[in-house]
């Protein structure tokens, strides 16, 4: 799914477009026990108590994709004979009405979920009457290509209220507040099956993670059945491994610098662009940097065996997966140097009388614990 798809059915989650109807779920301790099971009708309830529902659920779509927002690929085997998601189909062609396959779920994701507080899972299904689009890009509201049936699921911390001294005006007098169990911003959750070019794909789920740092591994395999995509801040870690590892005593700042440029080039001109398709760096587009350095074709071809080993040999990454084009930063066991990214080039490596030694141009206006000092020739 590519971001304007996202945000198309973040969309649906306002009361006077959502067609959910019923939300289930079940409240779960921290040690696994199912405390409550749930099933409540939507339209029942109080507008801010719905807002504040749909507002749960939309967190799940919410983050950055290929960080928070992670594109599962389910087995070809899976889909056609696999448990796993034959039930999903069933949970989204019953509506989540069959509450046999909605404990078997649940019980999925209790088995893979480990949490400090106790936690809520909350489902919902809706139905999307995708309207067509003309030929410059706009809804045509008087037409549909599809109707898109799809299961939200939202896995929840509950957490107990801290109790705060407040002013009780009828008494006159101040007092503690009541501490009560309020349901949090999810940790993890899920869509199915993908939005893909605007129309149902069975052979792709969207996993939600608050942790840019976490799969859910286990999650995924059990509830369908295939492997998540390593997390971003995973690929951050092995794409600068591979990077040290492959170029040895050829890892320069100056290489880095230059990779580091090239990758918040290429995510500002996405951004300016207003492109909503996916943004994407390949294998041979790094080496060209490389080789731009004056890396040499050995040990770039050693950068191209590590890649292929971990990525994949046509992986297409994110380029904000693999740096950071935010943060420019330096450390030795003892320094710790922050520089703003546009002025990286301000910064250089020098070895003088056999030392090695940073060296920052500094012209004016430099302080040391926020004392100006003047720097002597």
């Amino acid at each position: 799914m590519n971001q304007r798809e996202v945000s198309e059915i973040r969309r649906r989650f306002r009361a006077d477009r959502s067609n959910i109807t019923t939300v289930y779920g079940c409240y779960v301790s921290d040690t696994g026990e199912v405390l409550a099971r749930f099933s409540q009708s939507v339209g029942m309830m109080l507008d801010d108590e719905k807002e504040k529902v749909l507002g749960v659920l939309k967190r799940t779509l919410s983050g950055t994709l290929g960080k928070n927002l992670l594109d599962l690929s389910i087995p070809t085997q899976e889909v056609a004979q696999g448990e796993n998601h034959a039930l999903l189909r069933r949970l989204r062609d019953s509506k989540l009405a069959d509450e046999e396959a909605r404990e078997a779920l649940c019980e999925k994701i209790i088995k893979t979920t480990a949490m400090e507080t106790n936690y809520l899972i909350l489902m919902a299904c809706d139905a999307y009457d995708v309207p067509s689009r003309t030929r410059d890009g706009l809804n045509n509201l008087d037409g549909s290509d599809q109707v898109y049936s799809y299961l939200l699921v939202s896995v929840c911390p509950v957490k107990l209220t801290k109790s705060n001294l407040s002013f009780q005006v009828r008494e006159g007098e101040l007092h503690n507040s009541k501490t009560d169990w309020v349901v949090a911003a999810p940790e993890v959750g899920f869509l199915f099956p993908a939005f893909d070019n605007r129309a149902t794909n069975l052979y792709g789920a969207l996993l939600y993670s608050r942790s840019i740092a976490d799969n859910h591994q286990e999650l995924n395999e059990s509830v369908f059945g295939a492997q998540p995509p390593m997390s971003a801040a995973e690929q951050r870690e092995t794409f600068q491994s591979i990077l040290g590892s492959s170029l040895e005593k050829d890892c320069s700042l100056q290489v880095v610098k230059a990779v580091h440029a090239q990758l918040s080039d290429l995510i500002e001109e996405h951004k300016q662009s207003g492109d909503k398709e996916n943004l994407v760096i390949t294998k041979p587009e790094v080496n060209h940097v490389l080789k731009t350095c004056g890396i040499s074709e050995e040990r770039v071809a050693a950068f191209d065996a590590g890649f292929d080993e971990t990525f994949g040999a046509h992986a297409d990454l994110n380029p904000g997966n693999l740096m950071d084009p935010k943060r420019f930063e330096l450390l030795t066991p003892d320094v710790k140097i922050q520089v703003a990214p546009d002025k990286r080039d301000l910064v250089e490596t020098r070895v003088l009388g056999g030392a090695k030694y940073i060296l920052i141009r500094a012209e004016e206006g430099v302080e040391v614990n926020g004392v100006p000092v003047e720097i002597q020739p």
